[in-house]
């Protein structure tokens, strides 16, 4: 047991200070971050969705990298994104003519530049949903919904960013 923990305590040492690791399982280069307000191009527009949305995956990023936000052009990593998708579908039917379930799905479209490593920059769609009776108008739920999608999003989002999951 002594051996291991002398081995191994070393390794940790040198893992926590370098800044390459968090315990996430996130690997993080940089020091700092432009997140730009997402873009809402979605066919409904609800007014409050853009400004949560970016504070989610803002609120998200920060707090589990540490990195620093900054202005743009001297960011090490940067992410912008654009509202593509705000749509409420029905996603159950009883009796083939009556819906029971309706379904809130979010769409965003993301770009995400890494400065150190051009390898990891990506540009990819992301998209969730949450399910609510129908009995209930998307206006009674959208609020709890929006915070239940968004966390989705925003954890999405972190890990492809710096997971890459």
């Amino acid at each position: 047991m002594r051996r291991l923990l002398v081995l191994i305590l070393p390794v940790l040492l040198l893992c926590s200070g370098c800044g390459v690791y968090s315990f996430t399982g996130a690997s993080i280069e940089g020091k700092s971050i432009n997140i730009h307000t997402f873009d809402n191009r979605a066919r409904n527009v609800v007014p409050s969705l853009s400004p949560n949305l970016t504070s989610k995956i803002r609120a998200r990023i920060l707090t589990q990298t540490g990195l620093t936000p900054v202005a743009v052009g001297e960011a090490d990593y940067d992410i912008t994104g654009t509202i593509t998708g705000y749509e409420v579908t029905v996603s159950g039917v009883a009796n083939t003519q009556q819906a029971t379930q309706n379904r809130l799905t979010i769409t965003l479209s993301v770009v995400f530049k890494n400065k150190l490593n051009e390898k990891a920059d990506f540009t990819q769609t992301f998209s969730r949903f949450a399910d609510f009776p129908a009995s209930q108008t998307v206006e009674a739920v959208e609020s709890s919904l929006m915070e239940t999608i968004g966390n989705q999003l925003a954890d999405d989002i972190f890990n492809k960013a710096f997971v890459n999951w």
